[in-house]
């Protein structure tokens, strides 16, 4: 009878215990830790040989070291004689890099699809791809699971919907904002924006009315909180009552936490796949839900053996 391990990286071990609470399961001892030089050791601490083995681990701030990390940890299971290993990855860093955009430039996320198959991945388990095509660089299988439920849940719950619009804060984002639209029986907005660098965004024009409306702005992601400050002013000198955000991902780098702050974004909700630490101190407009439940009945099936096809909705 086969046996479930699960371990998880450092970069988000409050999610891993709500996913092993989920699942009745303890984590499996894993310790990580760094020489001087700053090279990362990783000792599994039991033996998991002929175990199926789920690594959870986000790859984020600080990227490099989560992903080397999470390499090593692939890399000592499978020299533990582990036969299936799943990478449950929250959150997928590089995903942005998903397309040359200029001459001599790399698309850093299929490299990361080739180290993680390298390192001796059999299955990757994630949450909101920046880009579903992301799918197709890996040639092991992907399960891209969507936050879309979870964060649907609050925003009934929370948000008046008799005045309420989903706004897309860009053109790729129409698709993810158009399900949330749908769901809620209600308008959809779209902010047309140009980049003129790398996280430097400008909202130019709003296709759909927004007048004496409450707005609620979706995304997979926000980062320096650029995008989300200048859409929402956006949308506030067009005639909206009040302005919300929902992301899946909270990056927030660089000078996100302050630009929230100041924004005139009411709340912003974001979900656990990134550990936010201190960040959720510094800002009362964040609140966070669980993505948890999601991924541990993600798990479960996997590990199980059944369809994970309901979950993605």
């Amino acid at each position: 009878m086969k046996e479930m391990k699960v371990i998880s990286g450092s970069s988000n071990r409050p999610l891993a215990q709500k996913i092993v609470q989920y699942l009745g399961v303890q984590l499996a001892s894993c310790e990580v830790r760094n020489f001087s030089d700053g090279e990362i050791f990783v000792e599994i601490g039991e033996n998991v040989r002929g175990k199926e083995v789920f690594v959870i681990q986000s790859t984020c701030q600080p990227a490099n070291d989560n992903l080397m990390e999470l390499l090593i940890m692939v890399d000592a299971l499978r020299r533990a004689s582990v036969p299936s290993i799943t990478a449950v990855v929250p959150y997928f860093g590089y995903a942005r890099q998903d397309r040359k955009v200029q001459p001599r430039t790399p698309i850093s996320a299929t490299l990361v699809a080739d180290l993680l198959s390298a390192a001796g991945t059999d299955r990757v388990i994630t949450v909101d791809l920046h880009a579903g095509q992301i799918q197709g660089f890996f040639n092991i299988p992907v399960d891209n699971l969507f936050a879309t439920p979870v964060l649907l849940d609050r925003i009934k719950s929370s948000y008046q919907q008799n005045d309420l619009v989903i706004v897309a804060p860009d053109a790729g984002g129409v698709e993810r904002a158009r399900a949330f639209a749908k769901r809620l029986d209600c308008g959809l907005v779209i902010i047309d924006k140009r980049r003129d660098a790398p996280n430097v965004a400008t909202a130019v024009n709003i296709i759909g009315d927004v007048t004496g409306k409450v707005a609620v702005i979706v995304d997979d992601m926000v980062d320096t909180a650029g995008t989300l400050s200048e859409s929402a002013e956006a949308i506030i000198k067009k005639g909206a009552k009040e302005v919300y955000a929902a992301c899946t991902h909270p990056v927030l780098s660089g000078p996100a936490i302050d630009r929230i702050n100041k924004s005139v974004i009411r709340e912003i909700l974001v979900t656990d796949t990134i550990d936010l630490g201190d960040k959720k101190d510094r800002c009362g407009k964040i609140k966070m839900v669980s993505v948890s439940d999601l991924l541990g009945e993600a798990i479960r099936r996997v590990f199980e053996g059944k369809s994970v096809s309901s979950l993605f909705i």
